[in-house]
């Protein structure tokens, strides 16, 4: 999968556990009697506040691109120079190569580790209440990679990733949710997001590693099963094809959009709170 869909994804994900609204669709249900009257969308699941939607939405979608920062040439890598090309140099030799530690379980755990230790540094300040210092050191990364994935910087700007993540893990470490929990549980759907699409392309991953399971030479002649089960001993259920085919571009159209439209709303209801 794409950088910029994995972005995407992980943003909406977040969106879709955090909120929950319903969409009127009267007008077409009374034409079309099967559509329903109304529609909800999202499932509510994470009791936080709009700033918590909206910050949880931008740890996500970086969070979504860490598992790529097992290659030095890719495209994060160049996101936050010197930092990023060294830490995804190093990344890439500790876990095998691509598509091998960072994009299995072992993995996961890592991250999520990694994001909880950091989460634990916080600060009770009497103007901003609880202030979370460590998730805004390490959002200075994943907001530069989600820029980088969405094409949101210049390469010509090559010091500009900077100053953009530093004010967006400001604001981070500021409005963060008040729950503990949250950078970890953001980081986490993030990483499970990237591994799922990449899941679904043809050239799977191996959630296994270090472990490589590869199958029974007779079972590498099955039709199906040999694209499910690669002989590499990577799993794959290829439904969107090639990574940037014409098939992942349809679903994540609208996933992107989704998520675009649901933290601009709730980006816009702030601001006229905040002016009333």
């Amino acid at each position: 999968m794409m950088g910029a869909n994995h972005a995407a994804c992980g943003a909406a994900a977040w969106v879709a556990l955090a909120t929950r609204f319903d969409v009127d669709c009267g007008a077409l249900h009374a034409v079309l009697p099967a559509i329903p009257a109304h529609v909800g969308l999202g499932l509510g699941l994470l009791p936080v506040s709009p700033i918590g939607v909206v910050t949880g939405a931008l740890v996500t979608a970086g969070a979504a691109m860490l598992p790529d920062a097992d290659h030095h040439s890719s495209t994060i890598a160049h996101s936050l120079p010197p930092l990023s090309n060294a830490l995804c140099s190093g990344l890439g030799r500790a876990s095998g190569g691509h598509r091998h530690g960072t994009h299995s379980i072992l993995g996961v755990l890592a991250f999520i580790a990694a994001a909880w230790l950091a989460g634990l540094w916080t600060i009770d300040t009497p103007g901003f209440g609880t202030v979370f210092p460590g998730a805004g050191l390490v959002s200075i990364l994943l907001v530069a990679f989600a820029a980088k994935a969405l094409k949101a910087i210049p390469d010509s700007m090559r010091k500009f990733p900077w100053a953009v993540g530093v004010v967006v893990a400001v604001f981070i470490a500021l409005c963060a949710p008040d729950e503990r929990g949250w950078f970890p549980l953001a980081v986490g759907i993030g990483v499970v997001v990237h591994i799922v699409g990449d899941l679904l392309t043809i050239e799977g991953c191996n959630l296994l590693w270090p472990l490589v399971l590869r199958p029974p030479r007779r079972l590498r002649r099955v039709p199906l099963l040999r694209q499910v089960w690669r002989s590499n001993g990577f799993v794959a259920v290829p439904l969107l094809g090639h990574a940037g085919s014409l098939r992942e571009w349809l679903l994540l159209i609208p996933v992107g959009a989704y998520a675009l439209v649901v933290v601009g709303g709730t980006l816009a209801g702030v601001g006229l709170a905040a002016l009333a």
